[in-house]
This record gives structure tokens, sequence and C-alpha cells, in this order.
């Protein structure tokens, strides 16, 4: 597994393993798009984000920082700019995102996992 992946990713993988759920990990979805997915199933065409409610926004634990404030507001505004712009490009390009929040359960994101594998098809290359 990776080093730098979160408590919350390496998590997750453990549950998609015990359900026998085949992924990739730490892959650029498509060659000419910026940054990698956190887990991808490229028959699928999802790519899989773990945020960290801190730095991308989450609604129930993301907060202002006192001191230093306008520092973090700006760099998690270039964050959340950067996410929606990669969501942007994968739709372009024929893929989807997932976005998890790191405070999710392993169990209740793999479900999110697997109910987004269910809604599409795997990818027929050629057809």
């Amino acid at each position: 597994m990776s080093a730098d992946a979160s408590s919350a990713e390496l998590r997750l993988r453990t549950e998609l393993e015990l359900r026998g759920i085949p992924f990739e990990v730490q892959l650029r979805p498509a060659p000419l798009l910026r940054g990698r997915a956190d887990l991808l199933f490229p028959e699928h065409r999802l790519a899989v984000y773990v945020d960290g409610c801190f730095w991308h926004g989450c609604p129930r634990h993301s907060r202002r920082v006192g001191r230093s404030g306008r520092y973090w507001s700006e760099a998690q505004a270039q964050a959340w700019a950067r996410d929606a712009q990669i969501d942007l490009d994968l739709a372009r390009a024929g893929w989807r995102s997932l976005r998890l929040w790191e405070h999710e359960t392993p169990r209740g994101s793999a479900d999110r996992v697997q109910e987004a594998l269910a809604d599409r098809q795997p990818f027929q290359h050629g057809r």
C-alpha cells in the first residue's frame, strides 16, 4: 500500500479487498488527466478520491482557522477548485469520479463504491 495513503483510504482498501472487489491504486485515470486517483476501477471508468475533511471542505467538519486564516482559506479554495477541475476533466474524458469523506466509515464508503460500480457496466474497449 502507498506510504502516503490516508488511514481512511487504507481502511477502505481493506474493506474492498474483503469484499473481493479489485481496484488499482494511485494511477492516472487517463494519460492526459492531471493527478492520480486514490482508487481506480478502469473497466468501469470510475475514479475514487478519499478527501480529507479540512482540505476539501467537508460540510460537517471543515472549519475556518483563526490564526493564519487567510492563508488557509486561500489554500482550501485552491484545493476545491482543483477538485472541481479534476471532476470536470474526468467527465469530459468519459470517466466518473466518486468523492468520499475521510470521516465516512469503511463499510459506508465501500457500499458507495459498490453502488457506483453497479450503476455502470464495464467499459468494452473497441465497441
